[in-house]
C-alpha cells in the first residue's frame, strides 16, 4: 500500500504523517501492495479535515472527516474506510456465492436434458455507417449497454459496448 500525504494550509509534521500511516496501515489486509492511497489534510479556521481516496477496480473508496483535532479526524476516517471495505468485501463474497449457486453439480451433469434455445423477440433496423466514437454516443443516447453499427472506416459490422469504469469496448470481425 502506497500512501501519499499532502497538506493544505497545514504543516505536515512527522507526528501527523506517522499517525496517518499507522492508522491506514491497519487496512493493508484489504489491499495489494501496489494500491495507491491518497490522503489530503487541510485546516480551515477551526476545522481539521482529512480526505482519503483509494481507487479500486471499478470503484472508489473515499471518506472525508472533519473535527477540531486532526488526530480525531484521522481516527474517524480510518473507521469509516474500514466499514466501507468490509461492506464491499461482503458484497463481493455474496455475489460470488450467488454465481456458484447456478453451477451446482446437478446443473453441470451431462445426463440432464438440453434446454431448447428460444428467441422470444426479433428486431430489424437499418445500419448506418458511422465511426466507433459516434456509435458510443448513440449507445448512450439510447441507454443501451451495446450498439451494433457499420464501421465507416472498414465497412464491417462492429459492436461497441460499455465496460466497467466508464470505458467502452469495440468488437470487430477478424478477417
Amino acid at each position: 500500500m502506497r500512501i501519499t500525504i499532502t497538506g493544505k494550509n497545514i504543516e505536515l509534521t512527522d507526528g501527523i504523517k506517522k499517525a496517518v500511516e499507522d492508522k491506514l496501515s491497519k487496512l493493508e489486509k484489504y489491499f495489494t501492495p501496489d494500491t495507491d492511497v491518497n490522503v489530503t489534510l487541510s485546516v480551515e479556521k477551526e476545522r481539521q479535515k482529512i480526505e482519503v481516496t483509494i481507487p479500486m477496480k471499478g470503484n472508489m473508496i473515499r471518506s472525508e472527516q472533519v473535527s477540531n483535532d486532526m488526530y480525531v479526524s484521522i481516527d474517524l476516517v480510518e473507521e469509516v474506510i474500514e466499514r466501507q471495505l468490509r461492506k464491499y468485501r461482503t458484497k463481493l463474497v455474496t455475489k460470488k456465492q450467488n454465481a456458484e449457486a447456478y453451477f451446482t453439480p446437478d446443473f453441470m451433469d451431462a445426463d440432464t436434458e438440453e434446454e431448447e434455445v428460444k428467441i422470444v423477440r426479433s428486431k430489424k433496423f437499418g445500419i448506418k455507417p458511422m465511426y466507433p466514437e459516434d456509435a458510443c454516443v448513440q449507445m448512450e443516447l439510447l441507454g443501451h449497454d451495446f450498439f451494433v453499427f457499420r464501421n465507416a472506416e472498414t465497412d464491417e459490422v462492429n459492436v461497441v459496448y460499455k465496460r466497467k469504469g466508464s470505458t467502452y469496448g469495440l468488437i470487430e470481425p477478424e478477417c
